[in-house]
């Protein structure tokens, strides 16, 4: 598969089937996030990957409530992965300080692509998740309350029914400009 392929094969999916992730294949995920660029190499994360029934379904359920109900597919992913805000190195932080950047934000979304798309090339579905309830999780998950997650990631295989849909993004000359904004 191409890249380009590769990038219009990724998607949010949301609905899957119940057959659990091999770990080979989990495996292939974690050294996809371990391969990830980041500033000053900080590699500011801990990927948290939640493949046991009863704790992947507390996991999923703290991504939606009765108000916010637009979560309610994480609970059919087999795996949930949490990636976690770890501090980076001195230098980052102090060039993230001066420049006013978050670069371990910046990290963790290179990263959690990375995740993806691994896990599409790999025949799988992912859908990254920012809306959870932060501290249900971190209690869940034994993650210290200093640290702070960055994305929720939805895992597994999606229904054989499920479609790749036409991706629709804003026209070019709107997202890019040649030597002028």
């Amino acid at each position: 598969m191409t890249f380009n392929e590769l990038i219009n094969k990724r998607q949010s999916v949301r609905r899957y089937q119940e057959k659990p992730v091999e770990r080979e294949k989990l495996h292939q995920l974690v050294e996809a996030v371990h391969l990830a660029p980041s500033a000053c190499n900080s590699q500011p994360w801990k990927l948290i990957l939640v493949d046991e029934r009863e704790l992947k379904d507390e996991v999923a359920k703290a991504t939606f409530s009765k108000a916010v109900a637009f979560n309610k597919f994480a609970v059919q992913a087999p795996v949930i992965a949490v990636l976690v805000i770890e501090k980076a190195k001195l230098i980052a932080q102090i060039g993230g300080s001066i420049k006013d950047m978050e670069y371990p934000q910046i990290d963790i979304g290179i990263a959690a692509e990375h995740f993806c798309l691994q896990a599409a090339e790999l025949g799988l579905g992912t859908c990254m998740i920012g809306w959870f309830d932060e501290k249900k999780i971190q209690q869940l998950l034994n993650i210290p309350r200093k640290r702070k997650i960055g994305l929720v990631i939805t895992l597994g295989y999606p229904l054989e029914d499920y479609k790749l849909r036409k991706k629709i993004r804003k026209p070019l000359d709107e997202i890019c400009g040649f030597n002028s904004y």
